[in-house]
């Protein structure tokens, strides 16, 4: 735990660098002015400088809390998929039956229907997360570059739509949902469609039917729930602001930070002669850890603002949706060799 807890101290620092060293270049240039130009006289009081300080301290802080908010609604949603989706392969395999059936089925004919269906909805996860991954104006995260120092690509960037979905579903759907602007609700009509005439042939009881209806029902609302999110950013005036304020704090900083140093240093002229003179640059390590502080739980707050974007800070929703593929089609009685491998872990992040 031990080592996990250094590592992830040490990632942190790599993931910030490049504005640690801009906080180092920054005040050592005020240091340098202040000390070699003798500006005494530039200095602000500490009071203003406090009050905006604990004003971008509050308004980081509800960024943040609004961005945890939206990862973990966000995760609960893709919970509750996975829920929803085992729940529906049970069903499927339990409600399809000859019982009621004005023609009944042969064994395979019931095993195609079901495996059309569980296919069918794993061609709806994946509509889903390809949806999620599309890139919006707003999602910029992923830009920085020290997100794209590590390939930590999410998988649907490396494929499209058409190449994961075909082998889900038929031509003739294929067809269909390709028409669509939404396909992962085309997707549920057609399962939808697919259940109705299952109950007029009565593979499905009419009360079996109600069942399946209610948990498309469920996948819509989830759906609609994941969609609100990924189409909806975190308000701009909010982020932007908030933004522009912890600069002008980290700017205005130096200001009011060297001159206190520099008055240390004069009460210790009678003593420490030497030590007075310099001590003004200790000033320099003691701004970059107040900066960087500011500038990484703002930083934070930004990364969690989208938690579909494909960062490695967001909600796993490929690995999520191929656990649920796995499960349905091992329940579907299909051997490993035939079912797709887990996505693999990149740098200790799943995706």
């Amino acid at each position: 735990m031990h080592i996990k807890k250094t590592y992830t101290a040490l990632e942190m620092a790599w993931w910030t660098r490049f504005e640690t060293f801009l906080f180092f270049v920054i005040v050592s240039a005020w240091v340098a002015v202040y000390y070699f130009l003798d500006l005494g006289w530039l200095k602000i009081p500490w009071t203003p400088l406090a009050l905006i300080g604990t004003a971008v301290a509050f308004v980081i802080g509800f960024q943040n809390n609004s961005a945890y908010g939206r990862i973990w609604e966000a995760r609960k949603i893709w919970g509750g998929i996975v829920n929803t989706s085992r729940t529906f392969g049970m069903y499927v395999q339990d409600m399809l039956t000859n019982e009621h059936a004005s023609t009944p089925l042969t064994e395979e004919e019931l095993q195609k229907e079901m495996k059309i269906l569980t296919y069918r909805h794993i061609g709806w996860m994946t509509a889903l997360r390809h949806a999620m991954r599309m890139s919006k104006p707003w999602e910029t995260t992923v830009n920085h570059r020290t997100n794209q120092e590590w390939d930590t690509r999410p998988p649907e960037k490396d494929s499209t739509l058409e190449e994961d979905i075909k082998s889900y579903i038929s031509e003739e759907d294929f067809e269909y949902i390709m028409s669509k602007n939404n396909k992962q609700t085309a997707l549920l009509y057609l399962q939808s469609h697919h259940l109705r005439k299952l109950k007029e042939k009565g593979v499905i009881w009419e009360f079996s039917f109600l069942e399946l209806e209610a948990l498309l029902q469920e996948f819509f609302t989830l759906q609609g729930k994941s969609e609100r999110i990924k189409n909806f950013p975190y308000p701009r005036h909010f982020a932007t602001l908030n933004h522009f304020f912890m600069w002008i704090f980290v700017l205005l900083l130096p200001l009011a930070l060297i001159p206190q140093f520099a008055a240390i240093g004069s009460e210790l002229a009678d003593t420490q002669p030497m030590v007075s003179d310099l001590f003004v640059w200790f000033s320099i390590p003691f701004y970059v850890i107040v900066a960087w502080i500011f500038h990484t739980m703002e930083r934070i707050g930004r990364t969690g603002e989208n938690p579909f974007e494909g960062t490695a800070n967001d909600v796993p929703i490929s690995t999520i949706a191929r656990g649920i593929e796995i499960d349905l089609r091992q329940n579907l009685g299909e051997s490993k060799e035939e079912i797709p491998a887990q996505f693999p872990i990149k740098y200790n992040t799943q995706f």
